[in-house]
């Protein structure tokens, strides 16, 4: 199979389809349940089960996609055009989740519904294709690694022009703080934003190539080709990828539960004193996320050169990440409220070691595939990454309604100060759901094989075979 090293465009153009998808990923996770809470006007609980039901229905079309985008055939590709054709309706949706209509309240619940559930089948139906995207512009395995840095440092750069605007924009281009003001302001916000996702994405599939496809390499003079239930089944048994995306379903429940407490965490809980710029709500916000989103970037950057650079094992640098965020996030759950300037640092620590992880168990799927190529001579690439944004998504509905629900139990009233037990609540689910997390993950990652030199080890490439 032959390989192909990238060039600085190719791998800045696929890095582009990231930043497009998390500026709606991290509104999403970061901004969408206090937007329905606090200003759009949901309970808490109402609002958590909206994000587990609509998640769920999102997370069944996965497969269906992967199967589409596998059997996509243009003169582009399979992977890319989805790029060309989605682009636009994903940056309308984007607006439209954050549309508050002057309807009755449950007339507004439904459109709640609506709007969430049609943005997250257009972002299904760019990330499916863009995560498998990398799998097929090279067959170098460190290469496709590189990729998966370039793509989560990107979307990290998206999260981060998400993060410092949304809120401060919104006040601003609504006139005000106050509910009302932030429903006309929101819009707006988003807006500014979906233009610089739709042109990233365009940019994304002018600046990539599809070059080699894994499955036909295995099938040729093969004439029978596999359908979508032998994927299927494929995935199904290939107990390396069961392995990567149980550690996914793991660490998403607590990202959508972390992100989505996120903005109560900033603005109820922690306790400080500042005047000026900062003292104004939407500003602190901006200012705690967004140097949260940079302290992920350096993650990403980190893991890239412990894994490129010197050469580590993945499931080294993936575990080392692991056992780090238990310090910050234990370090929470005690720092006392109005040590303001250490909670920051201490999320930002927490997230600059979640970053070094995430982008390492993405990288993992390409793996898989060849491990399934090799052992049972079944693995399609966008099947197993859809597969795997199946769990991703069920992690962050179950997190993200647990938001929803853990807020209710505990007593969380909107634009309210909030009582001793509610703080608990919201301090609990933020610094204590990646603590078990981390710990089930590192378990887990004991029983994967795919370590550096695999083939080898698994007797699948005889000695003296060199290995990309």
């Amino acid at each position: 199979m032959a390989t192909q090293n990238l060039t600085f465009r190719e791998k800045f153009g696929y890095g582009l389809g990231d930043m497009a998808s998390n500026i709606v990923y991290q509104a999403v996770i970061n901004v969408l349940m206090y937007f329905y809470t606090d200003v759009y006007g949901i309970e808490a609980a109402v609002a958590g089960t909206l994000m587990i039901v609509v998640r769920f229905f999102d997370a069944i079309t996965d497969p269906i996609m992967g199967a589409i985008a596998d059997r996509t055939r243009t003169r582009w590709g399979r992977y890319r055009p989805w790029m060309l054709w989605i682009a636009i309706p994903y940056g309308m949706l984007a607006v439209a989740a954050f549309v508050t209509p002057d309807v009755a309240p449950g007339t507004k619940l439904v459109y709640a519904y609506i709007s969430y559930a049609l943005l997250m089948t257009a972002y299904t139906a760019v990330n499916i294709p863009y995560s498998a995207l990398a799998g097929v512009m090279t067959s170098d395995k460190d290469e496709r690694s590189g990729l998966q840095s370039w793509r989560f440092g990107m979307a990290m750069v998206g999260g981060f022009l998400v993060t410092v605007s949304i809120w401060p924009l919104s006040r601003l281009l609504g006139g005000g703080g106050k509910p009302e003001d932030l429903q006309l302001g929101f819009p707006f916000a988003v807006a500014l934003l979906a233009i610089v996702g739709v042109t990233a994405l365009f940019g994304c599939f002018a600046w990539t190539r599809e070059r080699t496809y894994p499955d036909e390499e295995a099938q040729k003079g093969n004439v029978t080709k596999a359908t979508v239930l032998e994927d299927l089944g494929a995935m199904l048994r290939n107990s390396q990828w069961l392995i990567v995306t149980l550690a996914m379903f793991i660490i998403q429940i607590r990202g959508g539960l972390q992100g989505s407490v996120k903005a109560y965490f900033i603005r109820y809980y922690i306790d400080h004193d500042l005047t000026g710029v900062f003292a104004i709500r939407e500003n602190f916000l901006a200012l705690y996320m967004g140097l949260t989103m940079l302290a992920g970037v350096a993650g990403v950057f980190v893991a890239n050169r412990l894994f490129l650079k010197l050469q580590w094992c993945k499931v080294t640098v993936m575990k080392t990440a692991l056992l780090g965020s238990l310090v910050p996030n234990g370090l929470l759950l005690i720092v006392p409220r109005q040590w303001w300037e250490a909670s920051l640092l201490l999320i930002m620590l927490a997230n600059f070691f979640h970053m070094m992880f995430i982008p390492l168990l993405f990288a993992a799927i390409p793996d898989t595939v060849d491990y399934g190529l090799k052992t049972i001579g079944r693995g399609a690439m966008a099947m197993f990454f859809a597969g795997q944004l199946f769990a991703l998504k069920m992690g962050i509905s179950v997190g993200g309604g647990s938001a929803g629900w853990i807020l209710g139990m505990f007593g969380y009233k909107a634009n309210m100060e909030q009582t001793e037990h509610s703080l608990f609540g919201i301090k609990l689910a933020f610094a204590g759901a990646p603590l078990v997390a981390a710990i089930l993950v590192v378990i887990l990652l004991q029983f994967y094989k795919l370590k550096k030199g695999w083939e080898h080890k698994e007797g699948l490439i005889g000695p003296g075979v060199e290995l990309q």
